[in-house]
């Protein structure tokens, strides 16, 4: 359970990491809701997670998610480089992302 909320918790990460770029420094409302929500959110599943995970092995799984996601959906939404070095180190996030989940009880 704890590794599902997890997953979840750095899926809204990703969700408000894009979601400040649309929010304009805080100054257009619907898109500055939205993104404090799924902060909070994330947060709020983060620390549900940490419960029984190591507090080392959560945080740095759920930075890998959000770390990764962003980039992917930076790519796809915002046009930004796609290059051979950029998708080998999403690729290394990723490889650290599934040691730390398989070497974790």
């Amino acid at each position: 359970m704890a590794w599902g909320l997890l997953l979840v918790a750095g899926i809204l990460e990703i969700g408000w990491a894009v979601g400040l770029r649309y929010t304009e420094g805080f100054t257009r409302t619907g898109p500055s809701v939205v993104t404090l929500v799924l902060l909070v959110g994330s947060f709020v599943l983060l620390s549900l997670a940490m419960k029984s995970l190591p507090v080392g092995t959560a945080y740095a799984v759920w930075t890998g998610i959000g770390a990764v996601g962003t980039v992917i959906l930076g790519i796809i939404l915002f046009g930004e480089p796609a290059t051979l070095m950029r998708l080998g180190c999403i690729g290394l996030i990723v490889a650290g992302i599934l040691g730390l989940k398989f070497s974790t009880a």
